[in-house]
């Protein structure tokens, strides 16, 4: 589908920006806490398996815990620390986690040890996946899905075209945009990697038109002899999803239930693209990554290079914040998480770190009133589900039928159902509750 030239899908909606204030911001690094805190859940999948002890020493970039199984990535030391404890710590999910808490070194350099370089020009397949998983990679858009899974394609399936996604339709977040215009040649790299592993023809890289410096930096530095092009696309909410992408660049449906590689494509984030072609050659791991730190409550907005495992607190004292401070998400305003404590550390599939005020705060804790059938939300939908049917029954507790009648499974919580909807009604809070519960059904049959 084309809107005024542009590339896009239906539905979705177009909710304020505000990424003027970091986009032109370019990525700086950011210092060591006095204590990093790395949960070994970072990922979907099962938790890494510690491989260091207390009171051992460690070296940044040091692997310090291993994958258990296949879905399951490493961890490696964010600092050269002492490893202090390995206990509990608190996740964004309200969940204690088991984790390495470490105490960096007074004056701890920002280089990282070389490991084994796995090379493009001679590495297998199956040498390539297994380097991903070693290097702990996992979707840096927030899926925080691990990559080496994605890219171990079932056999029966084929892949013809690699999409990598630089749309960054998320208000607020600007890490994708400085990725692109900083780390190009890291980019290209890593597309190579992905093209040689998954054997697509081609690679499409999409770029939303709100980021046109970096559609034109990408096109005008694209390797002749990368099989890939550059596409612009419509603004709009939430395009980065992959399914949404696939159908905007490709005109082809993911089916429900289905996954991109039913329709032969495969999508990678940007930054876990550039991730990879970052870190394989050298054989490293990730042990810092790209946030956004923005929102009206913070003094020093901008794109930082964060050690994994920084604490919450520490991040947003180092740039500073009003004492007006009321509530901070990590991620976007529109998919991210509100912190229920200053406590959690910054982990991989962290994009940024938004903070509002009491004033913004005020403005969103609003009335919730009676569905009166406006059918916004249906508008809005990108999967075109029936967010107000889905809502009544959510209501009465009918999570079955949500699931099983009108395909709740499908939604993917982007929120624009939410963000539309003029009684204020917290539609994703109500099908969060109910896809929790028809997954535990599910399980216990």
């Amino acid at each position: 589908m084309r809107l005024l030239g542009l590339k896009t899908f239906r539905h979705g909606v177009h909710p304020p920006e505000l990424k003027d204030e970091t986009s032109g911001l370019a990525i700086r690094q950011f210092p060591f806490a006095p204590v990093l805190v790395v949960p070994l859940v970072q990922h979907l999948g099962k938790p890494s398996l510690p491989e260091v002890r207390e009171g051992q020493e460690v070296t940044r970039g040091q692997r310090i815990a291993r994958p258990d199984g296949f879905l399951s990535v490493s961890m490696h030391a964010p600092a050269s620390a002492v490893v202090r404890r390995i206990g509990l710590a608190p996740s964004i999910g309200g969940r204690m986690v088991p984790s390495v808490y470490l105490e960096p070194f007074p004056g701890s350099t920002q280089e990282v040890m070389e490991g084994k370089p796995c090379q493009l020009e001679t590495a297998t397949k199956d040498e390539i996946i297994a380097a991903v998983q070693d290097a702990g990679v996992v979707g840096l858009g927030g899926a925080a899905f691990p990559t080496h899974v994605k890219l171990a394609i079932p056999e029966g399936k084929t892949v013809d075209t690699l999409i990598i996604n630089g749309v960054e339709c998320e208000p607020c977040l600007t890490t994708d945009h400085r990725v692109m215009l900083e780390q190009s040649d890291d980019l290209f790299r890593g597309m190579r990697y992905l093209l040689e592993v998954v054997g697509a023809e081609r690679a499409i890289l999409g770029v939303e038109a709100n980021k046109r410096d970096a559609f034109e930096h990408l096109r005008d530095n694209l390797p002749a002899d990368l099989p890939a092009t550059v596409e612009l696309l419509q603004v709009k909410y939430p395009q980065g999803a992959e399914k949404m992408l696939i159908t905007a660049l490709l005109g082809r449906e993911v089916p429900s239930g289905g996954l991109p590689l039913d329709v032969h494509a495969l999508c990678v984030n940007v930054a876990t693209t550039a991730e990879i072609g970052r870190l394989l050659p050298h054989g490293r791991g990730i042990q810092e990554r790209v946030i956004t730190i923005t929102g009206p409550a913070v003094k020093r907005k901008g794109n930082y290079r964060i050690p994994i495992g920084t604490p919450l607190r520490f991040l947003l004292e180092a740039v500073g914040v009003d004492d007006a401070v009321d509530r901070v998400f990590v991620g976007g305003p529109m998919m991210g998480a509100s912190a229920s404590s200053l406590d959690i550390p910054i982990t991989k599939g962290a994009s940024g770190v938004v903070a509002f005020t009491d004033v913004e705060s005020e403005r969103t804790h609003r009335q919730v009133y009676p569905c009166i059938r406006c059918g916004y939300c249906v508008d809005a939908c990108p999967i075109v589900l029936d967010p107000s049917r889905l809502g009544l029954l959510a209501l009465s507790g009918e999570h079955r039928r949500m699931a099983d009648e009108h395909n709740l499974m499908d939604c993917f919580e982007c929120g624009s159902c939410s963000f539309v909807c003029p009684s204020h009604i917290p539609l994703v809070q109500h099908f969060r509750v109910a896809k929790a519960a028809v997954r535990k059904a599910r399980a216990a049959q």
